[in-house]
């Protein structure tokens, strides 16, 4: 798998040139360039924040099809807790699970069963102090990937806990195995999800070296079908096993309440989560004992997979968490002990400017030059989203200072008043 696997892409045909996108990518993994956007791959963290707002739909989520079903003699469906907020009155989650089988699913194992056993586990290794405080959630991919390439200092203190997700196929596989005799390459587990970043930490995990999951189907296009089946369901079976603490995990804060301790913090929206992190990082939270850190606002309600305006699905999971507040999923046969990683975190310094610290040096000092010589408008009309990002893209070689309107048009401005000749010949005029 490349080291710098992505499911956010670009289609250059649909691009604009518009910079709605360099102007909010998180990680400053946008650029337009010869009137098209150009995503640095190093730098994209799959967020989606781009996806959410491209008005030329030119960015996109790879991810499978329900296709996947047909790659398999066996098939699990593993629903994100985000995909119970998509739909209205539903008071029987046993409608929506039993859909899942009318679609063409062979068995429904709830990711929400396996966040409950991650809760568990998390208020176990706080309770016995086995974590430096406060400790950063692991749940959202996105999240991690950016403590991996911007906060590097910030990765030991990343609880090394595999994800639900990643718990429910290996915990699903297992034991459909042994029901039905087959292997378990034979099984595929399919996770519907609200955002790209799942996708994508399936292609290239972090804290596993490999995982379970086998396909990644977006919940737009499970929606339409699932909203047809669950329609014609009179006695839906009786599988729904998760209780209110997992179905919480689908939105902001339902993670930390799991924790049955007030003593957190919760933030979504990826710029509220860069504040947070830049904060830790500052040692300016030292009072709560976690941290949990979504990169979509509302969680992963709002995923740029979903269908459902993300404020109204967590209404919705509030509700249903409410009403199975009392249930707990049933721990027996699951081998809770596979919940920690199984491979480190490793910085990435993708932002760094030169191996050999006397060069970068030398880099800063000119790009914070540069930087001081634009106007400091930020306006995002040279392709970058800062002066400040214009001027490392000049010193790395990959922009000029004619970019700059400004610097052009000083330029312009300069040869209307002397006539000269020579401005004229370097701008081809």
């Amino acid at each position: 798998m490349q080291k710098f696997y992505h499911s956010v892409t670009l289609d250059k045909e649909l691009c604009k040139g518009c910079t709605n996108c360099v102007k909010r990518c998180p990680t400053e993994a946008i650029r337009v360039r010869g009137g098209k956007a150009e995503i640095i791959k190093e730098r994209c963290i799959d967020c989606g924040e781009c996806i959410r707002l491209c008005p030329s739909h030119a960015k996109r989520a790879v991810v499978d099809s329900l296709d996947a079903l047909d790659r398999f003699p066996y098939t699990i469906a593993l629903p994100a807790p985000s995909l119970y907020g998509q739909f209205s009155n539903l008071e029987d989650l046993n409608i929506l699970l039993t859909a899942l089988t009318r679609i063409g699913f062979d068995e429904v194992f709830e990711v929400s069963v396996a966040a409950e056993a991650v809760s568990a586990a998390t208020r176990r290794a706080i309770r016995e102090g086995n974590y430096k405080k406060p400790v950063i959630s692991s749940a959202c991919p996105a999240v991690l990937r950016i403590i991996r390439v911007r906060f590097p200092e910030l990765i030991d203190s990343i609880l090394d806990f595999r994800s639900p997700m990643e718990l429910a196929a290996r915990w699903a596989k297992r034991a459909a195995a042994e029901r039905t005799g087959l292997s378990e390459e034979q099984i595929g587990a399919i996770f519907i999800s609200p955002c790209p970043a799942k996708s994508t930490s399936m292609k290239s995990p972090l804290g596993t070296d490999r995982s379970a999951v086998d396909a990644v189907v977006a919940i737009s296009e499970v929606y339409p079908r699932l909203l047809a089946a669950m329609k014609e369901i009179d006695e839906p079976e009786p599988v729904a096993a998760a209780g209110g603490i997992g179905i919480g995990w689908g939105s902001a804060g339902g993670e930390s309440a799991g924790l049955k301790n007030q003593n957190y913090l919760a933030a979504d929206g990826i710029e509220n989560v860069i504040r947070v992190l830049e904060a830790l990082e500052d040692d300016k939270i030292p009072d709560v004992d976690f941290v949990e850190l979504n990169a979509c606002v509302c969680g992963c309600v709002g995923g740029v997979l979903t269908v459902e305006s993300p404020f109204i699905a967590r209404a919705r999971l509030k509700r249903l968490t409410a009403k199975r507040g009392a249930v707990v999923a049933p721990a027996d046969g699951l081998p809770v002990e596979e919940i920690k990683w199984d491979s480190e975190i490793f910085y990435e310094p993708v932002m760094r400017l030169d191996e050999d610290i006397s060069v970068a040096m030398k880099m800063l000092g000119e790009i914070k030059r540069l930087e001081e010589s634009f106007n400091g408008m930020d306006c995002g009309a040279c392709g970058a989203p800062s002066c400040r990002a214009l001027a490392e893209d000049i010193v790395r070689g990959f922009a000029t200072e004619d970019l700059c309107i400004y610097r052009m048009r000083e330029k312009l401005q300069s040869i209307l008043r002397n006539g000269g000749t020579a401005e004229k010949k370097e701008l081809n005029i």
